[in-house]
């Protein structure tokens, strides 16, 4: 595993102009919902860099790609879901979300 330190998360920017968002995402988003019992870490994981790539946020990708590694989604699995999302969510999603999987890689090694 790499000693790497993830990037900062979008929030971690901006706490400051909007520490409220900065309280909810802390303690909702990543304290209860990714918390629930009801699907993995992995799994959650899976989702959401699914989400990402589909929508094309490529901003919060290059975080919770890192985040998916941690929750042990393989850089395997990653290249399959974004193979796989390619033709659902458009070329172009694809063929960015995989040069941002490619640097989180390269960062992590």
């Amino acid at each position: 595993m790499s000693t790497a330190a993830p990037p900062p998360s979008g929030i971690s920017k901006v706490r400051d102009i909007v520490p409220k968002l900065g309280e909810l995402t802390d303690g909702v988003l990543f304290g209860d919902v990714w918390e629930r019992p009801g699907l993995s870490k992995r799994d959650r994981s899976l989702i959401t860099v699914a989400a990402l790539v589909a929508l094309y946020r490529t901003d919060q990708l290059r975080g919770h790609l890192w985040r998916a590694l941690d929750n042990g989604v393989t850089r395997e699995e990653i290249g399959e879901m974004i193979t796989h999302l390619a033709f659902y969510s458009g070329w172009p999603t694809g063929i960015h979300a995989a040069q941002i999987a490619k640097e989180v890689f390269q960062a992590r090694d």
